[in-house]
Order: C-alpha cells, then sequence, then structure tokens
C-alpha cells in the first residue's frame, strides 16, 4: 500500500506532508496541552477557514487564480495569533477570553465570504475535511519549510518553551522574555495549523494535535518522552488514516482522527491494566 503512495506523485506529495505534519503537529501540541491552551487549535482552525473561504471568494468572483486559498488560510492564521496576543494583553485579567474572541470572528468571516462566494464548493469540502488529492509540489514545500522553522524554534528555545509551559510567573521571574515568546509559540502554532489543513482539514485540526498528546501522556514518565511519544502516535495515525482514507474512498482527516482515537483508547486500557496488576501483585 505504501508502494502505491509512493508511485504517484500526488500520492507522494500527500504522504510526505502527512509525516511532516505528524511530525510538527504533536511536537507543538505536547506545549499547548500542558500549558492548557488547547483550545487555541480550535479558534485558529476558525481562522484558518476564514482566509481559506476568503481565498476562494478571490478566485470565483475575481478570478486571481494565483492566489492559493491555502495561502490565504497561512496569512489569516499568523494574523489571528497576533490578534490573540494582542487581546491577552488587553484582557490581562481574563485571557482566555481571546480564544472565544477570535474563533468567533473566524466563523462570521468563513460564513461572509462563503456566502459571497456563492457558497459551499469541493474545492472548500477539501480545505474542511482534508484530501489525498489537494496537496501539491508547492503546497510540499511550503509545509516542509514551516516544518524546519518550527522544528529549529522548538530545538533552540526548549528551555524557553518548557519553562513557559509549566510556570509562567516563574519563567519571567527567572528573566525570559516571556512575552516575545509566547508570541513566538503561537506564530508557530499558527502555522501548524494552517499547514495541517491540506491533512486533516479545518474541522478537524485540532485533534491532531491534542489526541496524540493526550494518548502520549497516559504513558510518557517525562515530558520529552511524552514529545516522542506524541510524535509516534501521530505518525501512526497519519499514515494509517491516509492509507485507509485512499482506499475507502473517504477524507483523510476523519480516518486519522478516529485511528488516534482509537490509539487514545488503547493507551487509557494500557494504563488501567497496569494499575490493575500492581495493585494485585
Amino acid at each position: 500500500m505504501i508502494e502505491t503512495f509512493l508511485e504517484f506523485p500526488f500520492l507522494r506529495n500527500t504522504l510526505f506532508t502527512g509525516l511532516l505534519i505528524g511530525l510538527i503537529a504533536p511536537l507543538l501540541g505536547t506545549f499547548i496541552v500542558v500549558r492548557r491552551l488547547s483550545f487555541i487549535a480550535d479558534g485558529l482552525s476558525h481562522v484558518t477557514l476564514s482566509g481559506v473561504a476568503f481565498g476562494l471568494f478571490l478566485q470565483k468572483k475575481y478570478a486571481l487564480m494565483l492566489v492559493s486559498p491555502f495561502y490565504t488560510g497561512i496569512v489569516f492564521t499568523i494574523l489571528g495569533a497576533i490578534v490573540i496576543e494582542y487581546l491577552r494583553g488587553v484582557y490581562k485579567a481574563f485571557q482566555e477570553i481571546a480564544i472565544p474572541i477570535i474563533l468567533s470572528v473566524g466563523v462570521g468571516l468563513s460564513v461572509i465570504f462563503i456566502s459571497l462566494a456563492n457558497g459551499f464548493n469541493t474545492n472548500l469540502i477539501d480545505y474542511l475535511f482534508g484530501s489525498v488529492s489537494a496537496v501539491s509540489k508547492s503546497d510540499l514545500y511550503i509545509i516542509l519549510s514551516i516544518s524546519v522553522i518550527v522544528v529549529t524554534i522548538v530545538v533552540f528555545f526548549y528551555k524557553e518553551l518548557f519553562a513557559l509551559a509549566f510556570d509562567e510567573e516563574f519563567a519571567h521571574a527567572s528573566g525570559i522574555r516571556t512575552r516575545t515568546i509566547h508570541l513566538l509559540f503561537i506564530v508557530l502554532t499558527a502555522m501548524v495549523i494552517s499547514a495541517s489543513i491540506r491533512i486533516v482539514g479545518v474541522l478537524l485540526v485540532s485533534a491532531l494535535m491534542t489526541l496524540p498528546v493526550a494518548a502520549s501522556i497516559r504513558i510518557a514518565r517525562s515530558f520529552k518522552q511524552a514529545i516522542f511519544y506524541s510524535i509516534i502516535f501521530g505518525e501512526t495515525a497519519v499514515i494509517i488514516g491516509l492509507i485507509s482514507g485512499y482506499y475507502l474512498e473517504i477524507p483523510p482527516g476523519g480516518t486519522i482522527v478516529m485511528t488516534e482515537a482509537l490509539i487514545l483508547l488503547g493507551t487509557i486500557m494500557l494504563k488501567k491494566h497496569v494499575h490493575f496488576l500492581k495493585t494485585k501483585g
């Protein structure tokens, strides 16, 4: 089955893109879950949808075919991340309100642009739920660039991101520029979310950043181990989901998420079984 994906260029692009997303989404997702910011993926994914809808609107109404909805989605998501960080500064006592605000605006803009573009079409469905045939070579190169940026920054700023994830006040007291690091982190999250929509779609992208992490923290004994396991689970879900989605002729987003859900269920059952054996022993 893997040979089939490697034989055809469009499937090869999809497989390589999926492997990249399976790496960077759980990588950042581990920091997101630990910081209790899981809903930020949902908020930014709706902003991505508004960017995609805007791109489709430009293509349909003004024949701007060179303006890819994928690229407008990336731009909108990064801008949305910056706005979230700004709102966190405005509402210092209620920082979590920034996410539902940006989510609501994203949904509102999506409805407007979809309506102006005369409703749903096949392209929009691909962006909503992912597609095994929608990834072009240029998309692959963009996602590869995003992956390199994400991995490089996480490696170089790992200590700062780690400190910020577990205790923001301590990180600030230690001399870490928490505002700058958080802005960098949220922009990276926006880039990963916008990159992931090609494979899992806008509506399911948050699952790719949280479910593998939820599974890994059930069995991991350290933060680095949680990152490692979440990446393994993410890659496994992407490979199984893409292959099964292709042969079942359904969008891969659903099969990837359901694979992740099964992995999560497996880790929960494994944890309970180990606890039962220890108790019995």
